[in-house]
């Protein structure tokens, strides 16, 4: 999801949580259920392009899998404890959160260094320029997510504890 078509970041700690979760989780799961088996169809039909973004597949497998217990994490136990005010317990899974948003770091270099920085090759076809395209947006939401917490509701609970 662009910028433009992001909803304005809501100031209230309860309304920001429903803007994550509406604008990023939702949104980075569908993203890795499309994005997923394009990466496998594209690695196999151009298995013998050297050119060809190889382990794709398997990094943006990675990625979701990480991405998805993350998630899960905030879901069950970061959000709730948010939207009842923190509190001194808030420390640990604030850490926890922001060690995660560390690790996806490796993936995404991976992702990036197997797709030459998500720039296709002249040749590729138009699901390779789909997939590159669609890599690059789910990155930049990533992005934007972590900024999010890590910028915006953390703080909010760090200077409070």
């Amino acid at each position: 999801m662009t910028d433009d078509a992001r909803p304005a970041v809501p100031q209230e700690t309860d309304a920001l949580i429903d803007h994550i979760l509406h604008c990023f989780h939702a949104m980075h799961r569908a993203d890795f259920a499309s994005l997923i088996p394009l990466a496998e169809r594209v690695e196999r039909v151009h298995h013998g392009d050297p050119d060809a973004p190889r382990g794709l597949a398997d990094a943006l497998v990675a990625l979701a899998r990480d991405m998805e217990q993350h998630m899960v994490k905030e879901e069950m136990i970061l959000f709730p404890a948010t939207r009842a005010g923190g509190g001194g317990g808030i420390l640990h899974p604030i850490a926890v959160m922001r060690a995660d948003h560390d690790d996806h770091a490796t993936n995404i270099a991976l992702i990036r260094r197997l797709t030459h920085d998500l720039i296709p090759p002249e040749h590729a076809c138009g699901s390779w320029r789909s997939l590159y395209g669609g890599a690059a947006a789910l990155l930049d939401d990533l992005a934007a997510h972590i900024a999010l917490e890590n910028d915006v509701l953390f703080p909010r609970f760090e200077s409070a504890a």
